[in-house]
């Protein structure tokens, strides 16, 4: 593993690839999960989608057959988005799934059905809350414009409210393993709230996004390119994905990433020693779109090919001067990455020289050709670099290609600098 907490929180180190579930009241006209904020929709309006939802067809391990048949390891669901509304029988408001049609607790089914699988079960938590009285939306982004009728803006009161519910979650759902906090725009600190989470969960990681210290930064789709345009992660790295380019949660005519895409996105995080958190957004009757299932089982089964040039291994970029192709490595067992498009059908590993026992292409198990002839244009340097030859860029173009070159011996990985930078081979 690249990190490690030395604790029971290193399961995520061990997991690396998670299910993001953005699931709630929005499902039902499945717009967008920022339906009430992105349509100026009021409160009094919005509040009366509890009495239509009824998830009838909600089944937790139709869930997690789907995951783990898509190769990950372990599951974050949203039990309050930003609209506040919550899907566990919270005691801390009445706008809950308890007070709907369906009148069952859905944390605590998706929790037992975890449990008795021996899956991973985290809770994302947004800390801006479009329903609570106290809580002081000011038109700041992602807040309502102002107070609504009614509404006695106080922090500190909202923030207790918070802790409690975090309890609830903490307290009575069995073994969690994570908080995934989101949209702080209210900058509440409280590092009470996570020394509370930490003594009632010690298993749980806790992200960046909240009232407290994180565990693992959070880079979300491609909006923080800084954090992924280097050699490797120095710190704990989550990124975040959806499936949908539109919504995170359930859109009727959502737009999908091509899988090629995907595959690109997760194997440059997995590469440079980063954990993949992909999203669905189920419909409001609990299933998952078949698109979205049939996009999960496709990136699984290139996963399930190269898994092992991804878990348990070390990054290891700086072996090489060429930026465009990522490696990690295990022992004297090099995996090379070529997650960019390929320009050609062939690599140079400069200033790697050494010809390997052994090449596969872990796509589809055939031999790779390699060389360390001179090339034209290394000619003042009088001598060959490690090449790859002949890859299958035109027949595999619509995936990521991976191949495993097995050495007698390597040099030690060069190391990086606290900003990420690589050393120069």
């Amino acid at each position: 593993m690249a990190f490690r907490f030395h604790d029971g929180r290193d399961w995520f180190f061990e997991a690396r690839y998670g299910l993001f579930i953005h699931w709630g009241l929005y499902a039902i006209h499945g717009f967008h999960e920022q339906e009430q904020w992105r349509l100026g929709v009021p409160r009094a309006k919005y509040v009366k989608l509890i009495r239509r939802l009824n998830p009838a067809k909600f089944n937790p391990d139709e869930w997690l057959d789907l995951a783990q048949q898509s190769g990950m390891r372990y599951l974050c669901l949203t039990t309050k988005h930003h609209d506040g509304f919550c899907l566990w029988d919270t005691k801390q408001t009445a706008f809950n799934v308890m007070n709907s049609p369906y009148r069952k607790d859905l944390i605590a089914m998706l929790a037992e059905a975890c449990h008795r699988r021996r899956f991973p079960l985290e809770f994302y938590y947004s800390v801006a809350d479009w329903n609570h009285p106290n809580y002081p939306n000011q038109g700041r982004h992602h807040e309502l414009s102002g107070p609504e009728k009614g509404d006695q803006p106080d922090l500190a009161r909202y923030a207790a409210f918070m802790k409690e519910q975090i309890r609830e979650l903490c307290t009575n759902y069995g073994e969690v393993h994570g908080l995934w906090w989101d949209m702080n725009v209210a900058e509440i600190r409280d590092p009470s709230i996570r020394e509370m989470i930490r003594r009632l969960q010690p298993k749980a990681v806790i992200n960046n996004r909240g009232p407290g210290e994180g565990d693992y930064s959070t880079p979300e789709r491609e909006y923080d390119p800084a954090a992924l345009h280097v050699p490797w992660f120095t710190k704990p790295t989550e990124a975040c994905n959806s499936v949908g380019m539109r919504s995170w949660g359930y859109k009727k005519d959502e737009d999908y990433y091509a899988e090629r895409f995907l595959l690109q996105s997760m194997d440059t995080v997995f590469a440079k020693g980063g954990n993949y958190l992909l999203n669905v957004g189920p419909k409001a009757d609990g299933t998952i779109p078949p698109r979205s299932a049939k996009l999960l089982r496709a990136l699984g089964q290139w996963l399930g090919k190269v898994q092992e040039a991804l878990f348990n291994v070390e990054p290891a970029t700086t072996l090489i001067e060429d930026r465009g192709v990522l490696l990690t490595r295990r022992g004297n067992t090099l995996y090379v990455h070529l997650a960019s498009p390929p320009v050609g059908d062939s690599v140079v590993l400069k200033p790697l020289d050494q010809l390997p026992r052994r090449a596969t292409l872990l796509n589809t198990g055939a031999a790779v050709k390699t060389a360390n002839d001179l090339l034209p244009n290394h000619f003042r340097e009088k001598k060959g670099y490690l090449r790859l030859r002949e890859l299958p860029v035109h027949k595999l173009a619509g995936t990521v290609l991976v191949v495993k070159l097995e050495f007698d011996a390597l040099p030690p990985t060069p190391p990086v600098s606290a900003t990420g930078e690589a050393a120069v081979p």
